[in-house]
């Protein structure tokens, strides 16, 4: 490292810092902050504040404070502390110096690797990207002052002539194609990313890395030479007027296959898809550029001249995505169940109140902020019908909210409509608890103070009011001596909620109490060895323990056990609907989620069976089913059960095992 000159006030402070007791030292820390922030703007202070970020640290400037233990940090949430302003966003800074230190083997520090270091930088700036190129997405630019944007952008751009990266285009790559996996409903963000990839990087297209993420550029802006050649959809849509049927036919295969491999659609794709309807040989061009099954084709077939009228309405040209909704639907025969057709056609005739239409311009992109909101609502709703696993409750704890959205596009679809057209008409939502009516519109706050709109257009419409309501049921269940979800799920989430409900957290002594019997009781439930091979019918509501990437506790969250099934090597792995957007997370002891690879259905996330159960504290059960196999269930799968809880998160509690009574 280059020898910097640093001032005689800064030494004169990291000598008090570091002669300070345990007292004082929080104090003096605090002082040179306040002196370190001035040298956070221009890139000469950056390289000063970098070459003494081992001595700030092995002086105690983090002893006290978040980033003590460089080891527990989480990539994830380095963007919201660098978005809180200083001083947060002066020791953020000052932490990823001093992992960048560590990374180049310039300081050593106990508990983290050179390796593991550079790994964090590698997330932190894959998770940034836009702050990494330069670059200020519309949030960013709203909620940063122009000091606390100058200082954000000239750290990564300093991280970013650090750390290699080549090494980030490999990951970057990982990166869209778990996203692309998961096939989120709300699609933004993914496409930011690509678009910042193809304007900002050095792709080549040679190497294997580059080819994959050629791959992802091509499916989100161009899946055909033809529309690479004529990237607007005005001029791709003249072009193709001109094609023979074979060369169409081409189009729309490529078009198709783009969009079905990753979920993304291109805006090419409706110019193309109203050229399949307009053409002489629809059926064959409809099924390829829809990636349609036989099914979803005669379904079209089926309903094609109302499709026909109810497409024009649904806002495709300015939101495109919906197409792949569309697709996912029409392979579900949707259209044919009366009810959901019926509803749709209640909801294209409907007035949206001034207050939701608001809110539903809050969650679109800034460009079509100003466009009547209905044709927007009609896409949502095409988007959450089609893709029922790709529901996200972005940055807001409304898990549950999220949970119930996902499980009646699923099992309920007309009445998920049905929700929509009463929020959107009235902005109130009115559910029964024990035989007294709430009303959304009469309640306190939900969880949510104020929410993040950064939505799809449904869960922006429904979670405001699902939030309030299940928060109001939550409260009218508390202080029962059981946890409140035993009669908070059934009512919120309607009859597909089994009505046992077993729970290893006491809530009046904040112990876990008889958690091999709690474990137990879940194998006979769901494993297939235990309960005499039993399929799952429905989604059950699983409360779990949610752990860092060292098994720490960090909080409880909400998850769908969609099914249990045994692989093809003979594992039996559960599979899951995680609310929070990101399905593969590291949750310590090496327990990892995956979202692909072991037959995952879009959307879902996995485990082996033992591992979540390590992570669940309540779960809803038939009452009689699990009988015969609770007293079947192996020691040796309770006792690996017992050591993965008690290690992690279980450490935060007192253990009994005294008996309950399930």
């Amino acid at each position: 490292m280059e020898v910097i000159n640093v001032s005689d006030t800064i030494e004169l402070s990291l000598v008090e810092l570091n002669e300070a007791g345990s007292l004082m030292r929080q104090e003096k820390a605090m002082k040179l902050a306040s002196q370190l922030e001035k040298y956070t703007s221009t890139a000469e202070g950056l390289k000063m504040l970098y070459s003494i970020a081992g001595n700030l640290d092995s002086s105690g400037f983090f002893e006290g404070t978040n980033w003590n233990q460089p080891e527990y940090l989480v990539p994830s949430l380095v963007r919201g502390t660098l978005m809180a302003g200083a001083p947060s966003s002066t020791f953020e800074m000052l932490s990823e110096l001093r992992m960048l230190a560590i990374a180049k083997g310039i300081y050593s520090k106990k508990g983290i690797t050179q390796a593991s270091a550079h790994s964090f930088l590698e997330d932190v700036i894959v998770e940034n990207l836009d702050f990494a190129l330069g670059t200020l997405n519309e949030t960013s630019r709203i909620k940063l002052s122009k000091r606390e944007a100058q200082k954000t952008l000239l750290l990564f751009e300093f991280l970013i002539q650090e750390v290699q990266l080549d090494s980030i285009k490999s990951r970057l790559a990982d990166e869209i194609q778990l996203i692309c996996a998961q096939r989120p409903v709300e699609t933004q963000k993914t496409i930011d990313l690509i678009r910042l990839i193809r304007d900002r990087l050095s792709i080549s297209g040679k190497s294997a890395t580059d080819k994959r993420l050629v791959f992802f550029i091509d499916a989100a802006f161009h899946p055909t030479p033809l529309s690479k050649k004529y990237p607007s959809p005005s001029d791709y849509k003249k072009v193709i007027q001109d094609l023979s049927p074979d060369q169409v036919t081409k189009e729309g295969q490529l078009m198709g296959e783009a969009m079905d491999r990753t979920g993304l659609v291109s805006p090419c794709h409706l110019p193309l898809l109203i050229h399949a309807v307009q053409s002489g040989d629809e059926m064959r061009l409809i099924k390829s550029t829809l990636a349609l099954s036989q099914a979803g084709l005669a379904e079209w077939e089926e309903h094609r001249e109302w499709l026909l009228k109810f497409l024009p309405e649904v806002a495709m040209s300015l939101s495109h995505q919906s197409i792949y909704g569309l697709s996912r639907m029409l392979n579900k025969s949707l259209f044919s169940r009366r009810a959901v057709k019926a509803g749709l056609n209640n909801m294209r005739k409907i007035k949206v109140h001034t207050l939701v239409t608001k809110q539903i311009r809050k969650s679109l992109p800034e460009s079509v902020r100003d466009q009547e909101a209905l044709p927007f609502l009609l896409s949502g709703i095409v988007r959450i019908l089609g893709q029922p696993l790709g529901v996200g409750q972005g940055n807001n704890p409304t898990c549950q909210s999220a949970r119930g959205i996902s499980l009646w596009s699923r099992h309920a679809p007309a009445k998920l409509i049905d929700m929509v057209i009463t929020v959107a008409t009235q902005n109130r939502l009115i559910m029964r608890f024990e035989n007294a009516e709430l009303n959304s519109n009469q309640l306190g706050k939900g969880l949510v103070d104020k929410l993040d709109p950064q939505l799809d257009v449904v869960s922006a419409v429904l979670v405001p009011h699902l939030d309030k309501i299940y928060n109001e049921m939550m409260r009218r269940a508390s202080g029962r001596g059981e946890d409140p979800h035993k009669w908070v799920n059934p009512a919120l989430y309607g009859h597909w909620i089994q009505v046992g409900f077993a729970s290893a957290y006491d809530y009046l002594t904040n112990t876990i109490k008889d958690f091999d019997g709690f474990t137990r009781l879940f194998y006979s439930s769901f494993h297939p060895d235990y309960n005499g091979g039993k399929m799952m019918t429905y989604p059950c509501p699983l409360g779990i323990f949610i752990t860092s990437s060292q098994g720490e506790m960090l909080g409880f969250h909400a998850i769908s056990l969609l099914r249990v099934k045994r692989t093809t090597n003979g594992e039996v792995r559960a599979f899951f609907l995680n609310p929070n957007n990101e399905g593969r997370q590291n949750w310590g002891q090496d327990i990892r989620p995956a979202v692909y690879g072991h037959n995952e259905d879009p959307g879902e996330s996995s485990l082996p069976f033992h591992e979540l159960a390590s992570r669940i504290y309540a779960f809803h059960f038939h009452p009689v089913d699990h009988k015969r196999g609770i007293r079947k269930v192996a020691d040796r799968e309770i006792k690996k059960v017992r050591q993965l809880a008690e290690k992690s998160w279980g450490k935060k509690y007192i253990w009994s095992d005294f008996a309950k009574i399930w």
